[in-house]
């Protein structure tokens, strides 16, 4: 029955969402269901009752007119979408994670970049902050190349089927509670990261170990910084799998899971928000080399994150 169900979901799931269609599907669903209950009462396997119901129920376009949604089913009112297959799924998720981690670890050396500077104050210094910047903006690059062959994603007209909404959904919750956790770690980190200048400068009065409580305070910031990029990366591939299927089709309502996701209306906001995290490094990065105030400019990455949340939150559909 699970095979006739999926089905069912798969032939409605371009149709538009409306209440013709939606009261179509479900008396297809239960003329299929009654079809296969009989079918199962004369003695018929599993896949002899499955294969006679798609068989004589699975032709949309013969049974629209008895369904009273034949101006729906005609091909033009149809969008095509491309099917995107539960492997490919799977290969993106794992991609998009992967991409998020990268990143993550590209800021976290880009942040810690100037901790040899601020310790040795020699060539030593920064070789080690230009070799780390280099390493990050190489990370940058590779994960973008990487994750281009996946750009049809938000180009093309996509869809998938219920199972794999199904799939894609049950990861996501969970993920749920280790998303949380993680942001939570992260937030920690970034609050309590002064504590270690504030020990250091209370036990050592002469002021020399002071840049090693700075350094301190770098590195857990960037350690809270790769947490919440790397989470919400993969956050991030659980709602642009379930955004594929349209709100306006029977299959934008497969779970509901796959509302909230922030669409941009305004075609600026959105190129500003695709290059939002590289141009927050960049700041992060200028301000902390011409002023020279390591110790209060991670705070940029406090603001930017409270910033696009609020972002967000104003442009959610």
């Amino acid at each position: 029955m699970e095979t006739i169900k999926n089905y069912l979901e798969t032939m409605f799931q371009n149709l538009p969402n409306t209440i013709e269609v939606k009261r179509a599907k479900h008396e297809l669903g239960q003329m299929m269901e009654d079809k296969y209950m009989e079918l199962k009462a004369e003695g018929k396997s599993e896949n002899e009752a499955v294969g006679i119901v798609i068989s004589e129920f699975g032709n949309l376009d013969e049974i629209a007119d008895d369904l009273g949604i034949s101006v729906y089913v005609k091909e033009e009112n149809v969008i095509e979408r491309r099917m995107v297959s539960t492997q490919e799924v799977k290969d993106y998720i794992n991609e998009k994670s992967r991409y998020g981690f990268m990143i993550g670890l590209g800021v976290l050396l880009c942040i810690i970049s100037p901790c040899g500077v601020i310790i040795t104050e020699n060539i030593y210094g920064i070789m080690f902050l230009f070799v780390a910047v280099t390493i990050a903006v190489g990370m940058f690059v590779f994960s973008g190349v990487s994750m281009g062959k996946w750009e049809f994603l938000k180009r093309d007209l996509c869809s998938i089927d219920f199972s794999t909404t199904e799939y894609v959904h049950n990861q996501k919750e969970n993920y749920r509670m280790t998303n949380a956790l993680m942001n939570t770690i992260g937030v920690v980190l970034c609050v309590f990261c002064c504590v270690p200048v504030i020990i250091i400068s209370e036990f050592d009065r002469s002021g020399r170990l002071d840049v090693f409580g700075v350094v301190l305070l770098l590195v857990l910031v960037a350690i809270g910084v790769v947490l919440f990029v790397s989470t919400g990366n993969r956050m991030s591939a659980y709602d642009t799998i379930l955004k594929l299927n349209s709100e306006d089709t029977i299959g934008g309502n497969f779970v509901a899971s796959q509302k909230g996701q922030v669409r941009y209306s305004n075609k600026t906001l959105a190129a500003i928000m695709s290059v939002y995290w590289p141009t927050v490094t960049c700041v992060y990065l200028c301000w902390s080399f011409l002023s020279g105030a390591w110790h209060i400019t991670w705070i940029v990455w406090v603001i930017a994150g409270i910033f696009e949340t609020f972002i967000k939150n104003m442009n959610r559909n």
